[in-house]
């Protein structure tokens, strides 16, 4: 048995007829506005030829069960968009690097960005 795999045979992420941990969200959701910007971007993307619904349940599944228990539904969905992005040689993970400290450089609210210091 490898270590990916239960004694069923199943992978970590497998949760078909299993107890889940808890209920789903339900259609009350509210998103945060970087939820739907991850919604987008996976659309657009995908619209472009970048990757394929194949492509984003591989980097999902490959994640591994610490990573996919730690982080949120969204948080799991950025990863595998920008491990798919980065393997279409979209950006490299040196210029995401450099434009992520970019971005933290401007501060962490809307008002820090636009310089008020809110």
């Amino acid at each position: 048995m490898s270590h990916d795999h239960d004694e069923t045979g199943r992978r970590w992420h497998d949760m078909g007829g299993a107890a889940a941990a808890g209920p789903a969200p339900g259609p009350e959701h509210d998103y945060a506005l970087w939820e739907k910007r991850v919604d987008a971007l996976m659309v657009l993307a995908s619209a472009k030829g970048h990757f394929t619904v194949d492509g984003l349940r591989r980097a999902l599944e490959d994640m591994g069960p610490d990573a996919f228990e730690r982080l949120s539904y969204y948080e799991r969905w950025i990863a595998a968009i920008t491990q798919n992005l980065v393997e279409a040689g979209v950006f490299t993970v040196e210029e995401l690097n450099a434009r992520m400290a970019e971005v933290a450089a401007r501060g962490e609210t809307y008002g820090a960005a636009q310089g008020d210091g809110a």
